[in-house]
């Protein structure tokens, strides 16, 4: 029980910092779009990303840095594309809750969270690396490799489907606006760091 609420805990710490999936987990669930689908493909990429640290993955990615840096620059670049779209629709605004056809489809929105996930190498670093190293100080590294998964199951579900009690603020075109802007300015931001890492 101890390993499983040390995982559980390292992993809501890690996670429920602002960044580039969570603003866009939060997104879907304000439009109502393939939320389930959204929170269960952010879960499971965890989920495989975590399994991947507790058996040792992170000794790998220590022993091939430059595949950090394939990541690290794909990222960016992924970021400041999907980041200056954010400010774009900022600055055009809109007539508060976006429409269908502004919307990706359930391709689009799974291509987005596989490159928001995939290419991320903060979330190499949280899931594989920093909770892999954790884990290591637990006999129990199994319960904590569920205690893990069960937080990431319920941080992204609780923000995808929680976030439509912010529905009646977002109706407003105004708080889309201020969205858009704090994602895209998250977005750049991170790309930034990223580049700058190196």
């Amino acid at each position: 029980m101890q390993a499983y609420l040390a995982g559980f805990a390292t992993t809501m710490s890690l996670i429920v910092a602002i960044g580039a999936q969570n603003a866009f987990v939060l997104r879907q669930g304000l439009l109502r779009r393939h939320v389930f689908v959204t929170c269960a493909f952010c879960a499971l990429s965890d989920a495989v990303l975590i399994v991947a640290g507790v058996l040792g993955a992170g000794t790998l990615a220590a022993r091939a840095p430059w595949l950090m840096e394939v990541m690290r620059w794909g990222g960016a670049a992924f970021l400041i594309v999907y980041g200056g779209r954010a400010l774009r629709a900022a600055w055009r605004g809109g007539a508060g809750m976006p429409t269908g056809a502004d919307s990706a489809g359930l391709r689009g929105t799974l291509a987005i969270l596989a490159a928001l996930t995939w290419l991320n190498p903060h979330v190499w670093l949280d899931t594989v690396v920093l909770i892999g190293s954790v884990a290591t100080g637990f006999g129990d590294r199994a319960g904590f490799a569920i205690g893990a998964i069960s937080g990431s199951v319920l941080f992204f579900f609780a923000l995808g489907y929680g976030a439509r009690l912010l529905g009646p603020l977002f109706a407003r075109p105004a708080a889309w606006r201020v969205l858009d802007l704090c994602v895209g300015i998250v977005m750049i931001a991170i790309a930034v760091g990223l580049m700058l890492a190196g």
